[in-house]
């Protein structure tokens, strides 16, 4: 598995953030959608990060900064086809790792409340993620989940 810094342009990669957003309208109510599209991913206190192998994308992943000592995990998602091979953890793993190489004390998530989120809530937790009040500008909803690790 090779993970890339991403500069959304493959028609690969918008594809699957194309399935993320797919997926995240039909598990979560608007008011409580959060996924970025690939515009917001292009904000300069963001770095898309995306697996592959050969030519094959496997999923993808992102970091934002928040402030110069905390960041948040956004937009992971492994492509359907590769679902339970490790995928997902590979790339948090990733993101966890760039997120100690810049110095950041914090790193912090949201996802949705619904059953469909009970995968990524499991994955979170295997690597240390506890569950915690809304941070930065995100507000109270039963439809949320709120992380963070210590780094």
């Amino acid at each position: 598995m090779e993970m890339k810094i991403d500069d959304l342009t493959d028609i690969r990669t918008l594809e699957l953030i194309n399935i993320h957003l797919a997926g995240m309208a039909e598990n979560s109510p608007a008011e409580s959608r959060h996924a970025l599209t690939v515009e917001g991913l292009k904000q300069d206190n963001i770095t898309f990060y995306s697996a592959w192998e050969n030519n094959d994308i496997l999923g993808c992943g992102a970091l934002k900064e928040l402030t110069p000592t905390h960041g948040e995990v956004k937009s992971m998602r492994t492509a359907k086809k590769h679902l339970r091979k490790g995928v997902a953890g590979a790339i948090l793993q990733h993101i966890i790792n760039e997120a100690k190489k810049r110095g950041y004390s914090k790193l912090s998530l949201e996802t949705g409340s619904m059953d469909a989120f009970k995968p990524a809530h499991r994955l979170y937790e295997s690597f240390g993620f506890k569950y915690c009040k809304p941070f930065d500008q995100y507000l109270d909803d039963p439809n949320s989940v709120f992380m963070e690790i210590d780094l």
